[in-house]
């Protein structure tokens, strides 16, 4: 990678951690002590999450038109104002009221400064050779869970629940604003402007459009397979402790079993960027997909001793499924309209997030470990939707700037 892609992806991936752990990991630490201030349920301050989630998925197109249009700087600078505002009236909430207000703030910040647009606008810069980019801006932003637990941990304990929302508002205009002023403007932008050249793009080797009845075929596929992986994902956020505790691990061993996520979330987007970079992207994500099945496989058949694996297969899919979610789309479609096209495939995900910890909860409580075969039917029924897609190519694109 050059100087221009490391410096892009640090300033990106560092905003992204600020970004989420001041919203998307805030309701893990604030929950109990903003419940048992404002005489609320803590399930119902986890609400508001799912709450702005279902916004961030209702704006995603618009945010990602927006990026096509104007680049993803200005989108993602205005992203931390919405937050910063988000976060402001969450900390000076009374009541259930102003509480969902600042979560549908905050869900329009997350709509404009989440994963989606940072991919948008790193393909708006680099275009078809977004790839290694795309990974590394994962990579760095991997970190937003355990910064945003610890630091959050930290501030709670000293200066309240309120406390860590003014800590992350402050932190979201002093530091991720500046480092979003730093990403190149859209007229800095390898991305083609002319007619002649974004023909050229989709005609890369390893782009399928073939003809748009298609598009809306594979486009529908993806969305299933990203919703799908969402709602897996935020379920097991929500429930690993006690759904290891159900298949027989203790519940303190439960809690350091499912810390190992992070680390191979990490792990996985390594795997991605050194190996799984020789392959097609199409290749890469059925391999993901594979991951969760086989761990619950290994539970299933192995038992509790074996629940570190489970975890440990999980984290690594997921991973990289997160990275597929910008680089398959491009592969397959090219970066023109890549920000609009990101989010309508995301849009379902967005909703699939928001329902899922009730919904999985609701389904643990029923059926117990049994949940475990709805994650493993989603799993592989997102593979077999990868399979229906084609490469159209033997031919491999190279992804590295």
């Amino acid at each position: 990678m050059t100087k221009r892609v490391y410096r892009t992806v640090t300033v990106v991936g560092a905003a992204q951690v600020i970004s989420h752990a001041g919203a998307y990991y805030l309701p893990a630490v604030m929950a109990v002590p903003a419940s048992l201030e404002l005489s609320i349920s803590s399930a119902t301050v986890y609400a508001g999450l799912s709450l702005a989630l279902a916004v961030s998925g209702f704006a995603g197109p618009t945010a990602g038109k927006l990026v096509d249009r104007f680049g993803g700087r200005p989108v993602l600078i205005a992203s931390n104002l919405l937050l910063a505002a988000g976060l402001s009236m969450l900390a000076l909430a009374q009541g259930l009221g102003l509480l969902l207000l600042a979560y549908a703030v905050l869900g329009l910040g997350m709509a404009t400064g989440m994963f989606e647009v940072a991919f948008a606008a790193i393909v708006r810069i680099f275009g078809k050779k977004s790839h290694n980019a795309l990974v590394g801006v994962t990579m760095v932003a991997g970190f937003a869970s355990v910064a945003g637990w610890t630091i959050s941990v930290f501030v709670e304990a000293r200066y309240g629940w309120r406390g860590v929302c003014w800590f992350w508002a402050a932190t979201n205009v002093l530091v991720a604003l500046p480092l979003n002023m730093l990403i190149p403007r859209a007229s800095d932008s390898t991305e083609p402007a002319t007619a002649g050249e974004r023909s050229n793009q989709t005609a890369q080797p390893s782009t399928v459009v073939p003809d748009p009845k298609r598009e809306k075929y594979i486009t529908v596929l993806l969305a299933f397979v990203f919703a799908s992986s969402g709602f897996i994902s935020m379920g097991m956020m929500s429930h690993l402790p006690r759904l290891l505790e159900g298949v027989g691990v203790p519940l303190l061993v439960a809690f350091s079993i499912g810390a190992l996520v992070g680390p191979a979330q990490i792990t996985g987007r390594i795997l991605d960027f050194t190996f799984l970079r020789r392959l097609h992207p199409l290749i890469g994500t059925r391999i993901a997909a594979l991951a969760h099945p086989l761990g619950i496989a290994a539970l299933v058949v192995l038992g509790a001793p074996f629940a570190a694996l489970f975890v440990i297969l999980h984290g690594l899919g997921n991973g990289i499924l997160i990275i597929a979610r910008g680089t398959l789309p491009l592969a397959l479609f090219g970066p023109q309209g890549f920000g609009r096209r990101q989010g309508w495939l995301t849009m379902p995900a967005k909703f699939a997030q928001a329902i899922a910890p009730f919904t999985f909860g609701l389904a643990l409580t029923q059926w117990g470990t049994g949940v475990l075969w709805l994650t493993f039917g989603l799993a592989m029924c997102s593979f077999a939707a990868l399979c229906l897609i084609t490469i159209r190519s033997s031919a491999q694109s190279k992804h590295e700037v």
